[in-house]
């Protein structure tokens, strides 16, 4: 059973996501391996710290050669790099970038650059993890080798040296077996490195699997280097981690952190109360005489409770003003953000308040309409609404359908 110390691995495997914990030396395990293609459709996430490795195909790697061995510039310069190859993160969807040492020359740094895609909804795990970094930098590599191996049912290859990971990317090839079009990829690969002054020789190229199951015949046709294949190592908290942090988990700590300082606050009220109370106490127990006078002190306290309890009442009353889940115009926003894309549906009226919602609409396909039913309730900026969600319709021009939400009784409301 996991501890709330644990540390656990969310990795992409070869046909769907795992779950690795941290044994007993420090070694990780796995613990299960899914066939569920979204991170989000994991259940059972163990306790404790949670690392989430993206997989290759949700980031861009760009490696480059700066002039430069000031690591202050490093990130301004991956981004001018990057611009110019038309690469530029939503700076609304968090850091969603990082920039990774690979050599350091007299005059010039080698350096990857990474570019995380913004994760859509299901892209991230039920729990919000604690760190993230890239399934290709948790495993154990030495040398200058080329890796591949298949990851969510596509084949992958990464390109190291000493050691580091220098490039990495997800091609679209789904082949059973490694074929000569990923050997040409990998050779592209190689070339686009050598002419961005980064020239590689792999000593090795190796494939993570089954030496039984796996033909190689494609790669030595292609590759003088030796090709051999072997298990795929057992991962490694990569140190150290990467500054990727999506908006949605950065949000959410953001409010942990918020309301830990509520709590302190409030602690902290509670022990000056205490003290105070404590040494009129003290007061009431040594001299006798003041009995009368401390209680008449204890009067004039009282009245501040009622006026502190009206001023938590009127500030609850703002609440649909400063809250943005009480918001019409956003939880709208979040309605059509659900609405699948270039599917034709659209809404006929939507009454929107921030507490029940009324939609009435209409889409040329059951498809359209069930996929639109099936993202309100999964929506995380809706999840405080009680959707009911009846089938659509058919009607003259398609379906109809008529959706409803309201605030369950039990979630508080000013």
């Amino acid at each position: 059973m996991s501890k709330s110390n644990d540390k656990s691995l969310v990795i992409p495997g070869e046909s769907g996501w795992e779950i690795w914990t941290q044994q007993e030396g420090g070694q990780f395990a796995r613990q299960q391996a899914t066939d569920h293609m979204r991170c989000g459709d994991l259940e059972d996430l163990p306790a404790g710290e949670l690392t989430l490795l993206f997989s290759a195909k949700a980031f861009t790697a760009i490696p480059m050669r700066v002039a430069s061995e000031d690591e202050t510039l490093f990130e301004d310069l991956a981004t001018m790099h990057a611009e110019r190859l038309g690469i530029r993160p939503d700076p609304m969807a968090g850091q969603l970038s990082d920039v990774f040492v690979v050599d350091r020359g007299s005059e010039n740094t080698a350096l990857l650059a990474v570019y995380l895609r913004a994760p859509q909804m299901g892209e991230l795990p039920l729990k919000s993890p604690n760190g993230f970094d890239l399934s290709a930098r948790c495993y154990p590599i030495e040398g200058t080798p080329i890796t591949v191996w298949k990851e969510l049912g596509r084949w992958v290859f990464a390109i190291y040296r000493d050691g580091k990971l220098i490039y990495c990317q997800a091609t679209s090839n789904d082949a059973a077996q490694p074929d000569a079009g990923l050997a040409r990829e990998i050779k592209i690969a190689l070339m686009q490195l050598s002419l961005q002054d980064m020239a590689i020789e792999p000593r090795r190229i190796v494939v993570w699997g089954d030496d039984e199951q796996v033909d190689l015949s494609a790669l030595k046709a292609v590759f003088q280097a030796p090709v051999e294949c072997e298990p795929k190592p057992t991962p490694v908290l990569p140190d150290p981690l990467s500054k990727l942090l999506p908006e949605d988990v950065r949000a959410a700590r953001n409010e942990a952190i918020k309301r830990r300082n509520i709590i302190a606050g409030i602690a902290a009220g509670v022990v000056v109360y205490l003290a105070v109370v404590a040494w009129l106490g003290y007061g009431v127990w040594q001299k006798s005489a003041d009995i009368n006078e401390l209680t008449q002190l204890a009067d004039e306290i009282a009245p501040e409770r009622v006026d502190y309890e009206q001023h938590m009442k009127q500030w609850d009353e703002l609440q649909l003003a400063i809250d943005e889940n009480y918001w019409p115009v956003d939880i709208l926003d979040r309605i059509h953000e659900c609405i699948p894309p270039n599917s034709g549906l659209r809404l006929k009226s939507a009454e929107v308040s921030g507490y029940s919602i009324k939609l009435n609409g209409e889409a040329p396909s059951l498809k359209a309409a069930n996929d639109f039913s099936f993202k309100l309730s999964k929506h995380n900026g809706l999840a405080r609404l009680r959707w009911e969600l009846p089938p659509a319709n058919s009607s003259s021009r398609g379906y109809s359908f008529r959706y409803t939400a309201d605030v369950p009784q039990g979630i508080p409301q000013p």
